[in-house]
């Protein structure tokens, strides 16, 4: 009886155990599962918080932004003015606008930095609060060179003398000074270039300012004559105020012969307002007023239109002609020219220059362009003579002049 009891007893326990430890993996089980949907859980509410840091940033630099604006639109404007005298502890200045002159003060810090005609804002107190930049049109900061072209003085054949006179005039005041200090002399501080059409005037002043490290400032005549009255000469003033703040500096006017003409009066306006853009560029070339460390180049085509108040010295101090290339510098320009080129044996250079009398530089440019141009529509590798010769015909004309003939025959 107790042995049978005891076995039932033991089996009773087990299958107690056995349900017991079913129930545990079941709660297991459920556990895991929960622990994976929490666990997902929990990487969506990062992303959402990541989300929310990203969108709260967002706002928060826009909530800067907006009260920066607010505080812009509830500062009160500021006026300007032009400082016109400086004493110890005070500045007498004019406000534009009303032209009401009244005397006021500066912090320290801007004081020392004041000087006349010195453009500053004021706040309502007429207090200057800060100081402003010269006003310059921006067409004048548009003719400033940034990048200098890549023409050098070994681009220029056959005005060996012409470029030496350029470089006494514009580089040697600025590099050595202290020979015409030494001298006791002023040096030159303008340069007239004249001479026919493609003789290498601007080319000479590519050089220039590829040479100098001086500031390079390029316009051409036409650019200073305007429609309106005051409006040429005041870009006159602005240009060459820019040039006095940035100096050393080179101003170089093509075709100076646009603004610069003998004065006549047919009665319109344009012609007056022509004039007194000319008187303009007068007095700041040499007038009353120092015009600084400032060289000027100029180039014409046409110099027997030149006004001549231009042309005398203190304005243009050296007037120099480029000539039309001899044989000699025709023979230096088409070595130049056909340096990169790959001609053929039978092409003379001494040839062609004989063959081109009365050639400028730029016709011999286009002659040796041509000439491989030709050589290109042959489908060949090199220029030969032949090439050169039809190239000289077409560029000087020769070619047309025949074909006349030809018709009239």
């Amino acid at each position: 009886m107790s042995e049978s009891t005891t076995v039932s007893d033991i089996d009773t326990i087990q299958e107690s155990f056995a349900k017991r430890i079913a129930a545990l993996e079941m709660e297991t089980k459920s556990l895991e599962e929960e622990l994976e949907t929490v666990k997902v859980e929990r990487e969506e509410a990062r992303a959402k918080l990541f989300e929310s840091l990203i969108t709260n940033k967002k706002y928060v630099r826009e909530v800067e932004r907006l009260k920066k604006e607010n505080a812009v639109l509830r500062r009160m404007p500021l006026f300007l003015a032009t400082v016109m005298e400086i004493g110890e502890d005070y500045v007498l200045l004019r406000q534009h606008g009303n032209n009401q002159e009244f005397i006021t003060s500066a912090p320290p810090d801007i004081m020392h930095k004041l000087e006349p005609n010195t453009r500053v804002a004021i706040n309502n107190s007429l207090t200057i609060v800060r100081i402003l930049d010269r006003s310059v049109d921006v067409r004048a900061k548009t003719m400033e060179l940034i990048e200098a072209p890549t023409i050098s003085y070994d681009d220029i054949g056959g005005l060996e003398a012409q470029v030496q006179e350029v470089r006494e005039t514009v580089e040697l005041p600025l590099t050595r000074p202290e020979l015409f200090a030494e001298i006791g002399i002023e040096p030159p501080r303008g340069i007239l270039l004249f001479g026919l059409p493609g003789t290498g005037k601007t080319l000479l002043a590519k050089a220039v300012a590829h040479q100098s490290e001086a500031t390079f400032v390029h316009m051409s005549g036409s650019e200073l004559v305007h429609k309106f009255i005051g409006e040429g000469a005041q870009l006159v003033r602005d240009i060459f105020q820019m040039a006095r703040e940035k100096a050393p500096t080179i101003i170089f006017i093509d075709e100076i012969d646009a603004v610069g003409s003998i004065r006549t009066h047919d009665g319109t306006t344009g012609s007056a307002e022509v004039n007194r853009t000319m008187m303009q560029l007068l007095a700041e070339m040499d007038g009353f007023r120092e015009r600084g460390d400032i060289k000027i180049i100029a180039a014409t085509n046409r110099i027997d239109i030149l006004d001549p108040a231009l042309l005398r010295p203190g304005r243009f101090d050296r007037i120099i002609e480029i000539p039309m290339p001899n044989a000699e510098g025709r023979l230096k320009i088409l070595q130049i020219h056909t340096g990169q080129m790959k001609i053929a044996e039978d092409v003379d250079l001494w040839e062609m220059a004989r063959e081109t009398d009365g050639a400028s530089g730029a016709d011999l440019k286009a002659i040796a362009v041509e000439a491989g141009m030709i050589a290109i529509r042959n489908g060949r590798s090199s220029v030969a003579r032949s090439y050169f010769m039809e190239a000289i015909k077409k560029v000087l004309g020769e070619e047309e002049l025949k074909g006349d003939e030809r018709m009239f025959t």
